[in-house]
């Protein structure tokens, strides 16, 4: 059942809680990096089976190889975790573990996990996707403190009026990634609302905007209370929690040189969440096994809403077409990438980038197969295709598309570098 009111959340929290402290009885290897094994072997997406003890070989092989600092990495079969692990340090000068409960910065998976949140408020008819956003709020957008300066143009706009949370959440509203790339440092709308993809953290951040102020309740405690408390996801917030301090993964560049810890003090819907491997797993198992939305829901989110057919994700609004995208059915739902023509069936997936931290997640749902991996190094996306190809059989994500072919990834790495 979905979790629908506070007293069926609860009642499941703690049976969750008390599973949670079995597998954890169950599991635990305190003396190496957390490594459990839920079954003997992972069914790839063509039938065939590879064995777990293979699988963390070829892991820790490419993981190495690439100079990843530390990972967790996760496979589902039917829905549920077959395999799960963790690689590598979170802290390289104290040469301490990463473990599958060590917090690591989830980037803009964040976006997908509230998207799902937003979905909710939809199904309790407290959200309605077709409102405009200027309709939402009962005063202009640049009379609020955050909007001031940004926001002086795009009220200005006719196109505002248009700009809906299902644009937002479907990256098709035309506002660029963020507002401080834009040459004046202003929100403005670089096509109409609905007509063609362009990825947008701001356009989540501003859906944020106005929830919060319909709602009149910061995002960090909506999504603890909503998501996080009932999943039992005890490591993830969309805010730093003390508790985190004892087991989190420190960030680091390309050659292995220190960034920082993500401390966030405020909770972003482009990407603030922090989160473990363990604690995500649970949110996908819960997605879909429609615990966290009705069914119909949950198809609203994965149903394309705008086809995709550019060469490359970014630059957001290179005109530049491929037929990559084409060949899989590359699409944007509701928080979610698609890919509507695989021969596996339709999948969904979100990619995770910043400094020091790099992650994709894919999930395809005729067979409930997913792969996630989270890493606290430049390097993670070096190591994405292998294990993606080999321990699942993904031969669907359009790599080209994504940036993630080994010579886009090191010349980024380049570019950065030279900044």
């Amino acid at each position: 059942m979905p979790l629908t009111d506070n007293s069926s959340g609860i009642g499941y929290a703690v049976s969750m809680r008390f599973k949670w402290i079995v597998v954890g009885i169950l599991v635990a290897c305190p003396n190496s990096p957390a490594f459990s094994q839920k079954s003997a072997a992972i069914r790839r997406l063509d039938g065939t089976t590879i064995s777990t003890r293979r699988a963390e070989n070829i892991a820790a092989g490419e993981l190495r190889n690439d100079h990843v600092t530390g990972a967790q990495l996760a496979i589902l079969n039917h829905g549920h975790v077959a395999w799960s692990w963790a690689f590598g340090l979170r802290d390289v000068e104290k040469r301490l573990p990463m473990t599958q409960d060590t917090n690591i910065w989830a980037a803009s998976i964040t976006k997908s996990v509230f998207a799902t949140w937003v979905m909710r408020l939809v199904e309790q008819q407290r959200l309605d996707l077709d409102q405009p956003i200027a309709q939402m709020l009962p005063r202009a957008l640049n009379d609020y403190e955050p909007y001031r300066d940004s926001a002086i143009d795009i009220v200005r706009d006719p196109q505002w009026e248009r700009v809906t949370p299902r644009f937002l959440m479907a990256h098709s509203a035309g506002l660029a990634n963020f507002a401080v790339l834009e040459p004046d440092k202003r929100l403005h709308l670089h096509f109409a609302p609905g007509t063609r993809f362009a990825y947008s953290g701001e356009g989540l951040n501003l859906l944020q905007f106005a929830i919060e102020q319909k709602l009149g309740e910061p995002l960090d405690a909506s999504m603890q209370r909503d998501i996080f408390a009932p999943l039992v996801m005890i490591r993830t917030g969309m805010i730093w929690h003390p508790e985190f301090a004892e087991n989190t993964a420190l960030r680091y560049d390309a050659i292995g040189k220190y960034i920082g810890a993500t401390h966030r003090d405020a909770a972003r819907s482009a990407g603030s969440m922090a989160t473990t491997i363990r604690d995500l797993c649970s949110f996908v198992e819960a997605f879909l096994a429609n615990r966290l939305l009705r069914s119909n829901t949950r198809e609203q989110m994965l149903t394309p809403h705008i086809f995709i057919h550019s060469a490359h994700q970014f630059p957001t609004f290179a005109d530049a077409t491929s037929g990559e995208g084409e060949q899989v059915g590359l699409a944007y739902g509701l928080g979610w990438g698609l890919l509507t023509r695989t021969r596996y069936g339709p999948a969904f997936f979100k990619e995770g980038h910043g400094d020091g931290g790099e992650n994709y997640l894919i999930c395809f749902t005729r067979s409930g197969t997913c792969m996630i991996l989270l890493t606290n190094s430049d390097n993670g996306e070096l190591a994405f295709r292998p294990p993606l190809e080999q321990l699942v059989g993904d031969d669907a994500t359009p790599w080209e598309w994504e940036g993630y072919t080994r010579d886009a990834i090191l010349r980024n790495q380049e570019h950065a570098a030279t900044k």
